[in-house]
Parts: C-alpha cells; sequence; structure tokens
C-alpha cells in the first residue's frame, strides 16, 4: 500500500513522462481527444449528475452558504454548457508550434521565437466540477498533462467527469496519464502538490477563494498564475444612459452572484444621485439585494445599510453590494487604484474623455465601458472555456485559456555561421 506522499510522486512522475509525448501531438489527435471526452460526458450524463446530487446533499448538510452550493450545482443545463465548452475549446486554433516572432540576423541567421506547452500543470481548485473539464481540455488543447485536485465538497462530481475523461482519452488510444486527477480529500496532498512533486509540476493555477489562494502564494514553492480575490467596480458617469445604467449594475451584480466577476462596489457620479440612483436602487432592492452606502446615500433614502471601510474591501460573493458617491471619474479612479484588486472594473459612460481616462488610469486585468463585468470569462472572449482569472502582471493576465497555457522557445536556422574569436 503506498502512501500519500508515493501516491503524489507517482502522479508527478506519470505526469513527467506523459508531457513528453502530448507535446508533440498534432492539433487534429488533440482535438479528436477534446470531441472523444465531450461524448463519454454525454453518454455518461446521469452519472455525472448523480455524482453531483451526492455532493451537493453533504454540502447542505455542512451548512455551505448559498454561493458555494450554486458553485457545486451540476444540472442538465449546466452539463450541456460542459459539452458545449469542450466543443468550442477543439475549434480553436493550436496554440502550439505557432511562430510568434521572426527576425533575420546581419550574419545571417534566422530567428525565430515559437509557442510551447509549459509542461506539467498543477491545478488546484474548489466547488466548481466544470473545471474539472475544462481544465483537461485546456491543458490537453495547449499539450500540458495535468494533475487536477478539487474540492472536497465536490469529490465525487470530479471524479465522475474525470472517468469520462479517462475513457475519452484511452479510446483515442493516449496516455490517460495525460489527465489525472487526485482522489483523495486529504489536505496534505495539496500541500504535496505546492513542493511540485519533486520537479514534476512547472506551474500550479489555483482557483476558489481567498483561503485557498492566500496559502498557495505563501506556500507554494514552484511558480504559480492566478488571482486572490475578484473587487470588481462599476463606475456609473453623469452621462450614461439611465436605462442601460440599471441593466449593467443588475446583470453584473445578480445574474450570478457567487463568480469573479460579479460586481461588489457601484461607484456613481454625485452629478447622477437624482437622475440615475432611484430607478438603481428600485431595482436592487427589487432583486431583494443588501445596499450599504456612503452617508450621502443612505440620507437620501431609506432601507439602506451605512456602508464601513470594510466593505470597500471586501468580496461579498453574495446579493450583497456596497454603493459610493465621487465627485469625477478622476476620483472613482483613485477609489478604485485604492481598494480593487486588479480583476475587473467597468465605466458606465457616454463621455469619451471619462472612458479614456477609466482605461488609461487603471491597470486591472480587465476593463469594460458600457457591459457588464461579468463578460469576464474565457468563453465570452472566445477562449472556449478558462481556468480562471489571472491578475498577476507577468505571463498570463486576464482569462486563462489555452493560449495562456504557452510559454515559447527559440529556433535558430543557420548555414554554418561560428562567432568570431
Amino acid at each position: 500500500m503506498k502512501t500519500l506522499n508515493e501516491h503524489m510522486i507517482a502522479l508527478g512522475e506519470n505526469a513527467r513522462i506523459a508531457s513528453h509525448s502530448l507535446s508533440a501531438l498534432s492539433n487534429e489527435l488533440k482535438n479528436k481527444a477534446i470531441l472523444s471526452i465531450a461524448n463519454q460526458i454525454t453518454i455518461n450524463k446521469n452519472q455525472i449528475l448523480t455524482a453531483n446530487q451526492k455532493d451537493y446533499v453533504k454540502a447542505e448538510e455542512k451548512g455551505l452558504n448559498k454561493a458555494a452550493l450554486d458553485r457545486l450545482l451540476l444540472d442538465e443545463e449546466r452539463v450541456q454548457g460542459i459539452i458545449n465548452a469542450l466543443e468550442s475549446i477543439a475549434e480553436l486554433d493550436d496554440p502550439i508550434g505557432e511562430i510568434l516572432e521572426e527576425w533575420d540576423r546581419p550574419n545571417g541567421l534566422l530567428i525565430q521565437k515559437v509557442s510551447v506547452p509549459l509542461g506539467v500543470i498543477g491545478i488546484i481548485y474548489e466547488s466548481r466540477p466544470n473545471v474539472t473539464a475544462d481544465a483537461a481540455a485546456l491543458c490537453l488543447k495547449s499539450g500540458n498533462a495535468v494533475i487536477l485536485r478539487g474540492g472536497s465538497e465536490s469529490f465525487y462530481s470530479n471524479t465522475a467527469i474525470h472517468e469520462s475523461i479517462k475513457l475519452g482519452l484511452i479510446k483515442e488510444n493516449l496516455n490517460p496519464d495525460m489527465i489525472q486527477i487526485v482522489n483523495t480529500t486529504n489536505r496534505e496532498a495539496v500541500d504535496l502538490m505546492l513542493t511540485g512533486l519533486n520537479g514534476a509540476i512547472d506551474i500550479l493555477v489555483p482557483r476558489g477563494g481567498r483561503s485557498l489562494v492566500s496559502k498557495i502564494q505563501s506556500d507554494a514553492r514552484i511558480p504559480m498564475i492566478g488571482h486572490l480575490e475578484g473587487i470588481c467596480h462599476l463606475y456609473v458617469d453623469k452621462s450614461s444612459d439611465i436605462d442601460m445604467a440599471v441593466d449593467i449594475v443588475m446583470n453584473s451584480k445578480m445574474r450570478r452572484t457567487g463568480i469573479c466577476g460579479a460586481a461588489e462596489t457601484l461607484l456613481i457620479d454625485e452629478k447622477a444621485i437624482q437622475t440615475h440612483l432611484p430607478s438603481i436602487l428600485d431595482a436592487l432592492k427589487s432583486a431583494n439585494c443588501e445596499i450599504r452606502a456612503d452617508d450621502q446615500i443612505t440620507g437620501l433614502h431609506d432601507g439602506l445599510v451605512l456602508a464601513q471601510e470594510e466593505d470597500w474591501y471586501t468580496e461579498y460573493l453574495d446579493a450583497i453590494i456596497s454603493i459610493k458617491t465621487v465627485k469625477s471619474v478622476a476620483e472613482a479612479v483613485s477609489h478604485i487604484n485604492h481598494y480593487g484588486s486588479g480583476h475587473t472594473e467597468s465605466i458606465i459612460s457616454q463621455d469619451k474623455e471619462a472612458i479614456n481616462y477609466f482605461f488609461n488610469h487603471l491597470n486591472s486585468a480587465i476593463i469594460l465601458n458600457n457591459a457588464s463585468t461579468q463578460f469576464a470569462d474565457g468563453g465570452e472572449f472566445g477562449m472556449g472555456a478558462e481556468i480562471g482569472i489571472a491578475t498577476d502582471k507577468i505571463h498570463a493576465r486576464g482569462p486563462v485559456g489555452a493560449r495562456q497555457l504557452t510559454s515559447y522557445k527559440y529556433l535558430i536556422h543557420g548555414s554554418g555561421q561560428i562567432r568570431p574569436t
């Protein structure tokens, strides 16, 4: 009987071996494998839903909050969404072997910068079972082997989805070790992944709550791609269309409150307080959204909670929004730069100068104009799917899709050149 350490080291060794053949697979074969996985998920849909129901009941018994339960839940529509995402990933251009740049040197050398896989990726995530399939397909498309470690709350769902992944690979005569899953809820498995499994894992991608990502950021001994939290902002400018502002605010906050692209703070131009805010508040109240506002707004409207300093730092992931009055787009930007997490911000405005100021003075990963913050999603970017939103300023930023899971190497073509002494 292997110890946990021996088991995890074996996963790493198997992934490293599998990555060597995976990196050289043709795009055609990678696509066939992804579609084979999608077909197996279709065939095994009922088993996946049964496994998910088992997870969901256990999560309810443990008292998981509404947002966490929503992230965990699978139904017919969401399983079909997983299948659709896989099919979309298969349709993407091959991100591997692309000549990113090339140039000739005076000595006749031709230098090419060519995209390559990262190698072996460790993905540690919570709640969402769809990440199991999305991550598997994105890593396969980008030529990377992957070790998946989902949260204990979605253990049975992840296991059922991975079984379809494994069968899909086997049916295409591919090594199933290309996509492995940690089949234990023991938290020590995460600690072992953070060490890199004796050099087997090249990079980690965390996807989950603040506590998970904070742990990985502080304890990881290898590079990572990820974001700590999504404190996303909306700014309603005085020039904005009122109906548009209401629609965007409602979608940004209430479409799905538990995702990282949900808006948490609304900044409103003081010149829009009388014109825009009443309609926005009415819509939020009708949707049973708790509103925490500054003293200027709470003094004008009944039924609002006075916001505290900590509210501006809070990712609620719930039907709660904080609202603050600002005097200008510059003050809105200053607030976001101080309190934000660098994830996603949106300005609702028809004023080109205000829009340009917002775009040019913020350095968040995703910035929108007149659109919902919930477009912060790889599928909406045309990436098929994503395994997270990166807010780091190196390697990848924004949605992490197949192309973001690549590195590059230099290929140099010569004709006998030697360096002079």
